[in-house]
């Protein structure tokens, strides 16, 4: 068998697997939801090796999806790391023969602290299925391994199923992106979910703004200074009329036009984008990027015509939102 045929194989064998599981899926799965929702402390994953390495991933899901979590390593467990778990917790147990030794040793305790268990695992007639208050299968019909031996389809069910578990929780809880971008906010996807425009934008004496009356020579030195490559023109009202940028004095300069001579609202654009100060910065590049334009102004309100800032396009890739 080639490279690729065997790993065809494998990952179709793994699919197979995750597809059988959520045939399998049955009331025992909604029950375990309305337990964990109904608990009053954390959700407690644990389970040894490659099960272990699967239930630290799922804690890590359920934590950051608004359902509370940790991971518990049964052999620290022993060794006093139970006291971590308190009543009102629920554990979630893994274990894909459900007689491993480790975790066998701390269910007494898990029991005798008043928290309710979950079992994961591919067999029902183990120790820790009759022990749990519920049992949640994830047996699969043959392991992808070639031996049988290695940890392949069922960490893949398994993790499946965690994942399953941790987004029914997050829809039943009504969590959001906003939510999402709390327990989050040192990655991009924070930063796209919490930086708004008003965070970013050029405002006050930084904002490149001229008057329609205002010649070019001195829009120029505006652009310039205010290092954005556009300015604003405004009316008497300081309300916004057009803008001029970069591109706008290279295409008059092309046209043979003596733009130094000329007043901004002759050479303006009128129609410029906007965007309102709360909005998130990650709309405002959708919108560049829609438009393929680098500037947009900002607005209080939607009915407000006096600018209140500018933001370009390279504060929003600077924050690290692309």
């Amino acid at each position: 068998m080639t490279i690729l045929a065997e790993a065809r194989r494998v990952i179709e064998a793994e699919a197979q697997a995750v597809a059988a599981l959520a045939d399998r899926l049955d009331s025992s799965f909604q029950q375990a939801v309305e337990l964990i929702l109904a608990g009053t402390g954390r959700v407690v994953v644990t389970g040894m090796g490659k099960s272990g390495l699967v239930g630290q991933k799922i804690a890590s899901t359920m934590a950051s999806t608004g359902t509370p979590a940790f991971f518990l390593h049964p052999a620290e467990g022993i060794h006093g790391d139970l006291g971590m778990i308190m009543t009102g917790d629920l554990v979630i147990a893994i274990s894909n023969s459900g007689e491993t030794e480790e975790l066998l040793r701390i269910l007494p305790v898990i029991k005798r602290l008043g928290a309710r268990l979950i079992a994961m695992s591919g067999n029902r007639e183990s120790t820790l299925a009759r022990t749990a208050d519920l049992f949640l299968d994830v047996s699969v019909a043959e392991e992808a391994c070639p031996l049988g031996l290695a940890p392949t389809s069922s960490t893949t069910a398994t993790l499946a199923m965690g994942d399953a578990l941790a987004v029914a929780l997050l829809v039943e809880r009504g969590f959001k992106a906003e939510d999402f971008a709390i327990f989050h906010p040192g990655g991009s996807l924070g930063k796209k979910l919490l930086l708004r425009v008003e965070d970013l934008m050029h405002r006050d004496s930084a904002m490149p703004l001229v008057a329609e009356s205002t010649l070019m020579k001195e829009a120029l030195f505006e652009i310039t200074a205010k290092g954005l490559g556009i300015t604003g023109v405004v009316d008497s009202d300081g309300r916004l009329v057009g803008v001029i940028t970069d591109g706008d004095l290279r295409r008059a300069l092309e046209r043979g036009e003596d733009i130094l001579q000329t007043t901004a609202g002759h050479l303006m654009k009128r129609g410029a984008k906007r965007i309102l100060r709360r909005e998130l910065a990650a709309a405002a590049l959708q919108l560049m990027e829609r438009f393929s334009i680098t500037s947009l102004f900002v607005f209080e309100g939607p009915q407000e015509e006096r600018p209140c800032g500018v933001l370009h396009l390279h504060d929003i890739l600077k924050a690290g939102i692309a």
